[in-house]
């Protein structure tokens, strides 16, 4: 090779070397330092992309359980509540047993109406609970409703049972007669907007439509027999007796909270002023079937429990005032247990209550329970794409370290030759002495 001093062409060669080592050493570096075989898109551009979207899914499925998990504490808070309500009435039905009992005077009964009013008035304060600020058992957070009538079915009467049907030919479920007889009373007792109504008449030849309309002013309407209710449900299903067998059902008049019928009792007793109690037994058994609830828009509590939109937990959560319990007046007005009749008819006001209660506890508990499984399941997500990114991300330090080495001990080299290079220029000056 020519001896040049313009051009040192070893010396170029060898400084390439040692800037390709400089920046091969400078990006060992940088992943030893940060942990991360790809710090940014020149490293790894599609692997890069990959990485970052991993990160947004896992970033999305951490606030998602995060979500659940707030969710399910709110849960708690209206679970308590209504838990709380039943414990109440639990003690309601107590005390209105009790206050049925002829052993108790008038003004033992008015004692226990003042804790009975007391009672009633913790249940208002209970669908008053909040979380973040928020009512949850007030009715302000119901799923969409359409207004409905109360309506009470009955599946203990034969199923050939009409609203026609003569008392003194009413059958039970079995087929055995009732042996109602056409000198015995009926007496009938419903609650309506706080209100105790009782009224009886002679049975004579009178049909269970005939008795139940008269003696509630028409207040309480009879309905054929037949293998649905009368009527939808406020989600517009069309509701069947329990047995899936035809029942008789009876219907408040107008649809509505402030017109439902709390609660309905009918009892035959004889002449001879024995109660009829194999009679009674199949005609006080109309439970609530349909609810009465007023139109609402769907204003269901949603929870976003995953990465995609739509990824929700909606909870319909139901009004569990008093007032939509039947256990109060949109006046005021509560229930009483002032005398016999009263504290008898408020025994089945009272099971109302508890069912609907009791319905109302189990949709919480069932979205308590969801929302467990899911909060499993997005932990278990979350750890899955985590470490799908770490493969992708991740920087192996072992690797890296010996790598890092490698370059060091390269730059090094390269700058011990440039030293040497750079000498082959000064040999030109022994030529010029």
């Amino acid at each position: 090779m020519a001896m040049v001093v313009k051009n040192n062409m070893s010396a170029l060669s060898t400084l390439n070397t040692l800037n390709k080592n400089t920046n091969a050493l400078s990006k060992s570096l940088q992943k030893v330092s940060s942990g991360m075989k790809i710090n940014s898109a020149a490293d790894d551009a599609s692997g890069y992309a990959i990485s970052e979207r991993m990160r947004v899914q896992i970033r999305s499925l951490d606030q998602a359980n995060s979500n659940a998990q707030n969710g399910s504490s709110m849960m708690k808070v209206a679970e308590g509540a209504v838990s709380s309500t039943v414990d109440i009435l639990k003690t309601l039905k107590e005390k209105a047993v009790n206050a049925a009992n002829d052993t108790n005077t008038d003004a033992d009964r008015a004692t226990i109406q003042k804790e009975l009013d007391q009672s009633i008035d913790q249940i208002n304060d209970n669908a008053n609970v909040t979380f973040n600020g928020q009512y949850l058992v007030d009715g302000s957070h119901n799923k969409q409703i359409k207004q409905t009538t109360t309506h009470m079915t009955n599946t203990s009467l034969d199923t050939s049972t009409a609203a026609d049907s003569k008392l003194t030919e009413l059958k039970a479920r079995s087929g055995d007669t009732l042996n109602i007889q056409s000198t015995d009373t009926v007496t009938v007792s419903y609650v309506k907007d706080g209100v105790t109504y009782t009224k009886d008449t002679v049975v004579g030849t009178k049909n269970l439509q005939t008795v139940i309309q008269d003696l509630t002013g028409n207040a309480v309407k009879v309905a054929n027999a037949q293998t649905s209710v009368i009527g939808l449900d406020s989600s517009e299903n069309t509701v069947y007796a329990a047995d899936g067998n035809t029942a008789i059902t009876i219907t408040a008049a107008d649809s509505g909270i402030q017109n439902q019928i709390a609660g309905f009792t009918i009892y035959i007793t004889g002449n001879d002023g024995n109660v009829r109690k194999s009679a009674n037994a199949a005609l006080d058994a109309f439970s609530e079937s349909i609810r009465a609830e007023n139109t609402s828009k769907d204003n269901s509590i949603v929870m976003q429990i995953g990465t995609k939109a739509g990824q929700t937990i909606k909870a319909g959560l139901s009004d569990m005032k008093a007032t939509a319990l039947g256990l109060q007046g949109f006046n005021g007005d509560t229930l009483s247990v002032g005398n016999q009749a009263k504290a008898n008819a408020a025994i089945n006001v009272i099971d109302s209550a508890i069912q609907k209660a009791l319905d109302q506890q189990t949709t919480i508990g069932a979205v308590e329970s969801r929302l467990e499984y899911t909060q499993a399941n997005l932990t278990t997500a979350s750890e899955n794409v985590t470490a799908a990114e770490s493969v992708i991300r991740d920087a192996d330090m072992a690797k890296e370290m010996t790598e890092y080495t490698k370059n060091n001990v390269l730059m090094q080299a390269a700058q011990s030759m440039l030293s040497q290079a750079n000498q082959s220029s000064s040999n030109v000056l022994s030529l010029l002495q």
